[in-house]
């Protein structure tokens, strides 16, 4: 694929999920790298302390997309979000955050709406056409 991602971010601490959206994302060919984080809190370091996740040989890659579950340890993805807000990345290194999530309660949704930085709220498991939507909405050349 031509144009990938240099890096996508999955928060979320069920390692089924995220053995199942890795396989997606990987079908997908949309990103040079996958990182994955158990907690917000794993996130967050990863966000703002790139030495420690430098990988052997390989190179910091900032996440151009973040996909966010709620319901986790030790920090969760309200937290997350409100500990992200004060996180300083480069304008043009802004990541896009798609809540993805199993939580069916209306109020949720409406709660990740009033974050500026969250684009969509979608419901687990990750597709293909979500994936397909996601990069055609937001990471397709303007014309």
């Amino acid at each position: 694929m031509e144009g990938k991602l240099s890096c996508i971010l999955l928060i979320d601490d069920d390692d089924i999920t995220n053995f199942i959206h890795q396989k997606t994302l990987q079908k997908s060919e949309i990103a040079e790298h996958i990182e994955v984080c158990l907690n917000g809190k794993e996130a967050l370091d990863f966000l703002t302390n790139k030495e420690l996740y430098l990988k052997t040989g390989g190179n910091y890659p900032p996440p151009s997309l973040i996909f966010l579950d709620i319901n986790m340890p030790i920090m969760d993805g309200w937290e997350f979000l409100q500990d992200y807000q004060r996180v300083e990345m480069p304008d043009n290194k802004q990541p896009k955050i798609i809540m993805l999530t199993t939580s069916a309660n209306p109020d949720d949704e409406a709660k990740a709406q009033k974050y500026k930085v969250v684009l969509e709220y979608m419901s687990k498991p990750l597709t293909q056409e979500m994936i397909s939507g996601i990069m055609q909405k937001y990471f397709s050349p303007k014309e």
